[in-house]
């Protein structure tokens, strides 16, 4: 491959990602996605596995001699209403695990993902000569949920399929379009996301004495959780607690019986992490003693992402096939992310190295350096945001050859 050619992509791919856009589903609903995925892969060659993990799709390819590469996609989408005013915006809305209704959007860009993961494996299944090895992609549910990779390898997914020698994968991200950015050791950050009850006693607005005010209490937790991360945690570390949402009473003149938070921490270092969750639980406690409350209050885990570690030497390997595809400049280091995925797990439970990447999926024009400290990274919608919709080209043909040039350099026809 010579430098700053893309493979030539399958122009329904295009449609391909319109329709995905247009019909997101949540973790663990992906029942119309999978079926999509399913069918397309059967017709390129591969021997099809569905319901892994009741949503997933596993499809393998034989090739002869030569190493298992995983190539990994994320199916799910957000609860999120859209706001893109695109012709092809999603207007789904449907029922979550909890039972309420809400607005669905691939906020994400995990129909992205799956296209090009789709278009990659096409490509390879129509050129064996180029590449000789195991070709595993994993097609995953409930990433979003922090729940879909455990789910797979929990449901066998080692055990029916051949444990990979490298899991390969990317993410799209508000990048120029044309960039390839990826960042060796802990690259994304673990993640915890804990539900907060506090029980008071409810009274009438108009008598506070008789009540034990969870709101008051509430407010008190806040406030002391605000200083965990400024006064408790070492300056050299880099961690996030943020209290996301807080829910007490339906009335102006009621006192409610209890208050609900839900708080999330980001870190990188495991004892960093203990020390923060300690500290939530000491001062939740505490705030609820002070207020002198009869019920313990309670701590609930909703979800945990661990943190994503990416082989230096496997990320430097693909790195290098990058370079040499869209040339040095176009590759870039984003230091450690803040945000959070599960695919780590698929690589940690293979005892296989991980090599991920972030896809630029944003028109380059509305960039000046391009370059990790443009300023237009604080501007462009990101991902999760209701505005949030990568440009299809040149993002769909740079992420099909993105995986069909990291498969190439790992599994290399002999």
């Amino acid at each position: 491959m010579t430098r700053h050619e893309n493979i030539p992509v399958d122009p329904t791919l295009t449609d391909l990602y319109k329709d995905l856009h247009r019909h997101p589903e949540l973790g663990f609903q992906e029942h119309r996605t999978a079926g999509i995925v399913a069918d397309r892969l059967q017709a390129s060659g591969f021997d099809v596995t569905t319901g892994v993990a009741g949503t997933g799709v596993v499809g393998l390819l034989r090739n002869g001699p030569g190493a298992t590469a995983l190539l990994r996609a994320d199916m799910d989408a957000l609860p999120v209403r859209e706001d893109t005013g695109l012709d092809y915006a999603s207007t789904v809305t449907t029922t979550d695990e909890s039972g309420k209704s809400v607005p669905v959007d691939h906020a994400c860009g995990h129909d992205l993902h799956t296209t090009c993961l789709l278009g990659a494996a096409d490509v390879l299944a129509g050129d064996t000569a180029s590449w000789s090895g195991t070709l595993l992609v994993v097609f995953q549910p409930a990433e979003e949920l922090g729940k879909g990779a455990q789910a797979m390898v929990d449901d066998g997914l080692y055990d029916r399929f051949p444990a990979p020698d490298v899991v390969l994968g990317q993410h799209v991200a508000p990048l120029p379009a044309g960039k390839i950015a990826g960042h060796p050791g802990a690259s994304y950050a673990g993640s915890d996301s804990l539900g907060v009850r506090l029980v008071g006693r409810g009274a009438h607005g108009s008598m506070p004495e008789a009540s034990i005010d969870p709101i008051v209490m509430a407010a008190e937790t806040v406030l002391r959780l605000q200083a965990v991360i400024s006064r408790e945690i070492p300056s050299t570390a880099t961690a996030v607690l943020t209290v996301g949402s807080i829910h007490a009473g339906d009335a102006a003149n009621v006192i409610p019986g209890e208050a609900e938070l839900q708080l999330n921490i980001r870190s990188y270092d495991t004892g960093v992490r203990r020390r923060i969750l300690d500290s939530i639980e000491r001062i939740v406690r505490g705030e609820a003693a002070t207020a002198g409350a009869t019920d313990e209050p309670t701590i609930t885990e909703i979800e945990r992402f661990p943190v994503v570690v990416n082989d230096p030497a496997a990320l430097g390997r693909t790195l290098d096939a990058f370079a040499e595809w869209l040339g040095p400049d176009s590759i870039l280091d984003p230091g450690a992310g803040a945000g959070s995925e599960d695919v780590g797990i698929l690589a940690t439970s293979a005892g296989a190295p991980l090599s991920y990447w972030l896809l630029g999926g944003t028109d380059p024009s509305l960039f000046t350096t391009g370059d990790m400290n443009d300023p237009a990274l604080l501007t462009v919608p990101s991902n999760h945001s209701p505005h949030y919709a990568p440009v299809i080209e040149p993002t769909v043909a740079n992420g099909v050859t993105a995986l069909v040039t990291a498969a190439r350099t790992w599994m290399p026809s002999s």
